[in-house]
């Protein structure tokens, strides 16, 4: 069975995300010091790595043996099931799709559940800016009180579509496009 291009060649690690130190040292102390945000907005052109580091940090968060620095080991049961896409603990929404209010008001019923096995529950809303207002209304009252077991990361390639209510609510990263050099 052939893999798809970016799937094979994914980065799995921090240090592996060419073109955003920046973000990928950030994202490895606030592991490493325990510090991990409950909400994460990456923002940026295409292909510059924000689906494949909100990918690394669920598994950096609940890694059940953290290398030093906060990468994750990629070989525990855990990791291996967020790479392999059978984690229950992640969830993934695209937003393009799925981006109604009865959408996000099932999505906050399903915050309180506890992780199945994680230590975290990881949501990743991709294309976040294509919510409607009604949706990124019901989504802000969750990003208010998130349970302590759930990390959300939106990304998109549009975040001056978002409401300023929900990105003052994140810590933000802006994804630069790769060089020529690095590529």
């Amino acid at each position: 069975m052939s893999e798809v291009f970016y799937r094979k060649w994914r980065p799995r690690r921090l240090d592996q995300v060419v073109g955003q130190e920046s973000v990928a040292r950030t994202i490895r102390n606030a592991v490493s010091q325990d510090r991990v945000a409950h909400a994460y907005l990456f923002c940026g052109p295409r292909g510059t790595g924000k689906t494949s580091t909100a990918r690394i940090l669920a598994r950096a968060v609940n890694c059940l043996s953290p290398l030093e620095e906060g990468e994750p080991d990629n070989s525990c049961h855990l990791c291996q099931a967020i790479t392999e896409g059978r984690s229950l603990d992640l969830i993934e929404i695209d937003a393009a799709s799925n981006r109604g209010i009865d959408d996000i008001r099932s999505l906050r019923e399903k915050v309180h559940f506890a992780p199945a096995e994680s230590a975290y529950k990881v949501y990743i809303l991709d294309e976040a800016h294509m919510l409607t207002d009604a949706a990124a209304d019901a989504l802000l009252k969750t990003l208010e009180e998130p349970p302590g077991h759930v990390i959300f990361i939106l990304a998109t390639t549009e975040a001056h579509k978002l409401p300023s209510t929900i990105i003052s609510r994140c810590q933000r990263f802006d994804f630069r496009r790769i060089t020529p050099t690095d590529i």
